[in-house]
């Protein structure tokens, strides 16, 4: 069994996430500024230490310095002396990979369109049946003639050949309208311009490399999301497919004794904001069932009411920073807040929350039968690595010398159907052009031959008509010049000057 994780403690009493309920999820909630960064970073290193690789998206940055070994100094000495803990703590920095999208903070990370899917794309759209119809329809041809759907331009172009042969394509396949391929190219110029053209490619990243581990520690996966979040279309895509194929690729595993990987999503409060009706159900579901597969998904935000309740309810261990109450809307999240406790009759949930210092928590973990334990209050055991942003350097450095540095770096762009559509309308234009020439030159031939036709029905023989066509054929300037020699010489005159030239 693997070592319960320390989370927070009090003089009297020590609190504990079991690494075999981690799978059971969680949430850490608390107003900007109260800790929860820090309090997520604490337990993410210790999943590293004890051999669970981890994914986290770092929204403010404030992450990178788990990959460096704290010190007992400043505000972390004086918080472990308090808690009794300075002589047995472990400062340690962690194996820990970079990560992002735009391949400016990390590593690239990439998804091919296929991989997408059409039902994903259609969710993440916000599709009506119709135009889902005709995006699993375009999927379909391109399946049925070999064409690979790689990128955004993959799919750009098939969309424009289903649009172009519409007719053709509705006898076979079914109804194709022009609007419901101009909605769903209109969904795509969105999500290229927040930066889907770089996320939806090759290579692909292996989902293996989220999951491996270095001198018997969990790697840390640290999403670089702070640009990231700013697309949110792009951000809910990339958070949908990940979940999505893990669910899909992993085999039932059941209760471990420890998960095969645990997930942080901090900000996760932007993430539901403004969200299509599908993308919260998808999450819903996804998180419901993954926790089979021995995935652990944590969410950190601001609020339990920042979670939809369905989701809310799949999250077993809690951690509660300060939340501040001075608006009827903010009073109403404290409630909410201490509503999602098992209650503790010796203390009032309520008033606690507005109470919280920096460090100081609500925390209810799962017992090992999975009961939620009595909310109670006490103060976040500070982690062992760095706290705050590493420098550019000490980035640089960690990209070049991670597990899978090189592997991702090159953007590939092989023969999918963009360029095999596109030579295809290449090779149709010059069969085209071929066709003209072909036409025009028969016309000519025809031309011809109508013209011999019309000569011999004057009565022409053919010998005749033969001079005549060479005699035009000579030019007009040569052929006047022989008619007005003839001419001359019967019309010339008489005098015996001009009849000596004849001889």
């Amino acid at each position: 069994m693997a070592e319960p994780i320390l989370v927070a403690k009090r003089e009297d009493k020590e609190f504990h996430l079991l690494p075999h309920m981690a799978n059971r999820h969680g949430v850490i909630t608390g107003a900007t500024g109260t800790g929860k960064t820090v309090t997520l970073q604490k337990i993410a290193e210790d999943f590293s230490r004890i051999g669970v690789p981890v994914f986290v998206a770092d929204i403010k940055g404030d992450l990178t310095g788990i990959s460096k070994a704290g010190e007992l100094s400043g505000k972390i000495g004086e918080r472990l002396t308090m808690l009794g803990l300075a002589e047995a703590a472990r400062f340690e920095d962690n194996p820990v990979t970079l990560w992002d999208v735009f391949g400016e903070m990390g590593h690239p990370l990439r998804a091919t369109i296929s991989e997408m899917g059409p039902l994903l794309l259609s969710r993440i759209l916000q599709l009506n049946d119709t135009q889902e119809g005709v995006l699993n329809l375009t999927f379909k041809i391109a399946d049925d003639n070999g064409l690979l759907l790689l990128d955004l331009k993959d799919l750009q172009s098939m969309l424009k050949y289903v649009a172009e042969n519409a007719r053709e394509i509705t006898r076979e396949y079914g109804t194709v309208t022009a609007a419901s391929v101009g909605a769903i190219q209109r969904g795509l110029l969105q999500l290229e311009q927040q930066g889907a053209d770089q996320f939806m490619g090759e290579p692909a990243v292996r989902l293996e490399d989220f999951m491996q581990t270095l001198g018997g520690k969990g790697v840390i996966n640290i999403l670089a999301a702070d640009k990231l979040i700013h697309s949110p279309k792009l951000y809910s895509t990339f958070l949908l497919w990940l979940l999505s194929e893990l669910f899909e690729i992993l085999p039932e595993a059941g209760d471990l004794d420890k998960p095969k990987l645990v997930f942080f999503f901090d900000e996760a409060h932007l993430l539901f904001t403004d969200a299509p009706r599908a993308l919260v159900d998808k999450i819903e579901q996804v998180v419901r069932l993954i926790r089979s597969k021995g995935v652990g998904v944590y969410f950190v935000t601001q609020s339990p009411a920042d979670i939809p309740d369905k989701v809310l309810a799949q999250l077993g261990n809690r951690v509660q920073h300060a939340l501040r109450a001075y608006t009827p809307k903010e009073q109403a999240a404290v409630r909410v807040a201490a509503t999602s406790f098992r209650e503790n009759p010796e203390l009032d949930t309520v008033k606690t929350i507005s109470e919280l210092g920096v460090g100081e928590v609500l925390i209810s973990c799962l017992d090992p039968k999975g009961v939620p334990g009595v909310v109670d209050r006490a103060y976040v055991v500070p982690p062992g690595s760095r706290i705050g942003p590493i420098t550019f350097e000490e980035r640089k450095q960690l990209i070049d010398t991670s597990l899978v540095a090189g592997q991702y770096d090159e953007m590939i762009d092989r023969e999918s159907a963009f360029e095999m559509l596109e030579q295809r309308a290449i090779e149709k234009m010059e069969e085209e052009a071929a066709a003209k020439e072909e036409a025009a030159a028969a016309k000519e031939a025809a031309k011809a031959e109508r013209a011999a036709r019309t000569t011999a029905r004057r009565g022409d023989s053919p010998v005749d008509a033969f001079i005549k066509s060479a005699s035009r054929s000579a030019g007009t300037a040569i052929g006047g010049r022989i008619i007005r020699g003839v001419l001359g010489g019967i019309f010339g005159g008489s005098t015996s000057k001009k009849k000596s030239s004849w001889f």
